[in-house]
């Protein structure tokens, strides 16, 4: 049994650093780290990684020989991953017996909420290598700040949640960042907590290019909360605390802190049911590291 991540999200999210980040970070405190990059257009890894899908499909090729653009050749390269599954198979089995494992996926988002690709490949590994896996689902920090993009990243987040069907956490990614496009309208924990998002309707009404679409937005915040499964976890890549803490909640999800352990059922749900020691730095804590208060807060032109 092998535990790991399978890294997603939108472009620019932060996904190869995060790999790059979190392998660091594992191997500093005693894992043993595998970075798997199965992004056939990412050709400036930061990170060394132990298998590489460039060197089964290239995307430049596709695009050359299929006359595909690019989001047509990542739907390609994917499509040829899982038929030829068996390569990947061959390059983990050495890994698995004792490495954690990061997977580093495309950025284009059909992959993970449309197409079904990307969600077999997963699967064929999980069945035949025995993993256990969390999707870490990294949404950019600065979309809080325009309602409009922020109900985008919920939507997306539900979706990618019930399409790959995965233990998953939702990341707001360079959280150090978050109020470079501007102050935010509510507390952070509004954000994270995903509150009651009738409060953004106001918002959404003083953007004329979102006002035009009032309805749609309430239809589509109602179906988010109704589902009621999408909160988020915050995340500054280059503070070790932070990414200890997303280590721990990682650690809970997919069973890593069960491994090794052997010992009675009730012993188990001990662990399992004991509380994370870190929800105030989740949200109260990150706010005052990374956001300015109201009183010294200005505006720059």
């Amino acid at each position: 049994m092998a535990y790991g991540q399978v890294v997603i999200g939108p472009p620019g999210s932060g996904k190869t650093t995060y790999c790059d980040g979190m392998s660091q970070f594992l191997k500093l405190i005693g894992r043993k780290v595998a970075v798997i990059n199965l992004d056939p257009a990412n050709d400036a890894l930061p990170y060394e990684c132990a298998v590489n899908v460039e060197d089964l499909i290239k995307l430049s090729d596709v695009m050359t020989e299929h006359s595909l653009g690019p989001n047509g050749g990542l739907v390609y390269c994917m499509d040829y991953l899982e038929k030829n599954i068996d390569w990947l198979q061959s390059k983990l089995e050495p890994l698995v017996k004792d490495h954690y494992l990061l997977f580093d996926f495309p950025g284009q988002v059909e992959l993970f909420f449309l197409h079904s690709n990307a969600k077999k490949v997963i699967m064929k590994l999980i069945k035949k290598l025995d993993l256990r896996l969390t999707a870490v689902h990294l949404v950019d920090a600065h979309l809080c700040s325009d309602p409009g993009k922020y109900v985008s990243a919920l939507l997306l987040s539900l979706s990618t949640m019930l399409h790959l069907e995965l233990p998953h956490i939702n990341v707001l990614s360079k959280i150090d960042l978050i109020e470079s496009y501007g102050k935010l309208a509510f507390n952070l924990d509004f954000y994270t907590d995903v509150q009651d998002l009738s409060f953004l309707q106001h918002h959404v009404d003083q953007d004329p290019r979102s006002s035009k679409y009032r309805k749609l937005t309430k239809e589509l915040c109602e179906v988010i909360e109704d589902y009621s499964l999408v909160n988020f976890t915050t995340l500054d890549i280059q503070d070790k605390e932070s990414v200890g803490n997303l280590v721990k909640l990682i650690d809970k999800s997919n069973g890593y802190i069960f491994a090794g352990i052997e010992g009675s059922a009730v012993e188990f749900s001990k662990i399992a049911a004991g509380p994370l020691d870190w929800d105030y730095y989740r949200v109260a804590a990150v706010q005052e590291k990374y956001m300015k208060d109201e009183e010294n807060f200005v505006h720059n032109d």
